[in-house]
């Protein structure tokens, strides 16, 4: 688990230590005055930290000076932080979902709207982004020199453009920049012809701005809900590229956010890319629309990937699709032209599940049993003995912690033939859903 809270910056003249050096800037809160502290700012910015964490250790700093900086803004910005790892701050974490360190939220209105922080790590690029984040969510433009400021061509943007800003529509194209506008620029106009591409239209439409692929891309349906299907299918790549290419690195944070199957394709870039991507490609346009989002990644920049999936390099070139509820299929070695027809396999129902799995230990005879996934059937749910079973991470400091504890409960159980106290790797082993 990982905790929480929030954070509130009084906004003040600056203080001063006893020695006269300028107080920190960054307001720090607990579960104590976490409440009180943002119900008192329309925007509050709050880093979730540990301070075991290495990355939070190296953000502190920048965090620190981007807070000295917007202080003196107009208006102000409150910069805040809390310990996550303090056990009082438990119940917060959990509300606000907090799963790793550092984690930075933006929240607006006292608490009411809550936004994941998706900008840089260094205090210019925290003080750029947050600038942005302030005022209305999207700008209106006016003339083709507004497109040009705002518009770049790196990255995704999106406009509304409408006969007026009076309508329904507008509303809906409003609350959506709202609700997105952490992860994406945003501009509204009368005059279509003021946009950098696409034709001009007589009916209201968002006007998606692209990169990759066909560089934009319409839609006139604006009720909410297809608003946002819209934009979350329309900024990812027919096939995402995961390599050393930070440019590329926003959309495999986006593919891997998204609520549709995956499919994966690893291969050596240097040696394979130019024999694999054509087929990848042709495939992946086939299935647009249809659920499954493609990706196409580098063995040297996807490893965490293989020691996710239980594969080793070697096994490489591996294609994997996972279902959105965790199941996984996979081909390892796989040739150009088999990939079409495994996929074709696959949707038809004709590819079995894979399940990772470390090796049934081939003695067990220590105190605490170990289980791995393809032995809990036996060992858990069909021994018709009483079993308590540890599910843990090896890198948990909590796990690590328990270890000794279900040892000795493990020890003064042994004499008992219907009791079973066992462990289970789940970083290693598939843990079963439900």
């Amino acid at each position: 688990w990982i905790l929480l809270a929030a954070v509130a910056l009084l906004i003040v003249s600056p203080a001063t230590t006893e020695e006269g050096t300028e107080a920190e800037k960054v307001l720090t809160l607990d579960h104590s005055n976490f409440r009180d502290a943002i119900s008192k700012h329309d925007f509050i910015v709050v880093e979730f930290y540990a301070p075991w964490c290495g990355h939070c250790k190296a953000l502190a700093p920048e965090y620190e000076k981007a807070a000295s900086e917007l202080s003196s803004h107009d208006p102000p910005v409150a910069l805040a932080k809390i310990d996550a790892n303090d056990e009082k701050n438990r119940d917060l974490a959990t509300e606000y979902e907090i799963q790793g360190f550092p984690t930075i939220k933006i929240l607006r209105n006292g608490g009411k709207y809550i936004q994941d922080y998706k900008g840089p790590r260094d205090a210019e690029g925290i003080v750029s982004y947050l600038k942005k984040q302030l005022g209305p969510a999207s700008t209106e433009i006016k003339s083709a020199e507004d497109a040009f400021s705002l518009i770049d061509e790196k990255q995704i943007f999106i406009v509304g453009i409408f006969p007026d800003f009076a309508r329904e529509e507008f509303q809906n194209y409003t609350a959506l920049a709202e609700k997105l506008r952490t992860d994406y620029g945003f501009g509204h106009t009368l005059d279509a012809k003021l946009i950098p591409r696409g034709e001009s239209v007589s009916k209201p439409t968002l006007r998606l701005l692209k990169p990759f692929d066909e560089l934009f891309v319409d839609s006139e349906d604006f009720t909410l809900e297809s608003l946002e299907k819209f934009v979350e299918e329309s900024s990812i790549p027919v096939v995402t590229v995961w390599d050393s290419d930070r440019s590329n690195h926003v959309y495999v944070g986006k593919y891997f956010q998204t609520s549709s199957d995956k499919a994966m394709l690893f291969i050596n870039f240097s040696k394979e890319q130019d024999s694999f991507e054509k087929e990848y490609k042709d495939v992946a346009a086939l299935h647009k629309g249809k659920g499954l989002c493609f990706l196409l990644g580098d063995v040297d920049s996807a490893s965490n990937a293989f020691q996710y999936f239980g594969l080793k390099l070697e096994q490489a070139p591996v294609l994997v699709i996972q279902k959105a509820d965790g199941e996984k299929y996979l081909k390892t070695g796989i040739e150009p032209h088999q990939i079409a027809p495994w996929v074709k396999d696959y949707t038809e129902g004709a590819v079995k599940p894979f399940i990772k799995s470390e090796p049934i230990p081939k003695v067990s005879d220590e105190p605490v049993k170990v289980v791995v996934r393809d032995s809990l059937d036996d060992v858990v749910f069909k021994s018709g003995k009483n079993v308590l079973i540890e599910f843990y991470a090896p890198w948990c400091g909590h796990c690590q912690k328990l270890a000794p504890i279900l040892e000795q409960v493990a020890i003064s159980f042994q004499s008992d033939p219907d009791v079973v106290i066992a462990k289970f790797d789940a970083t290693a082993n598939d843990v079963p859903r439900g």
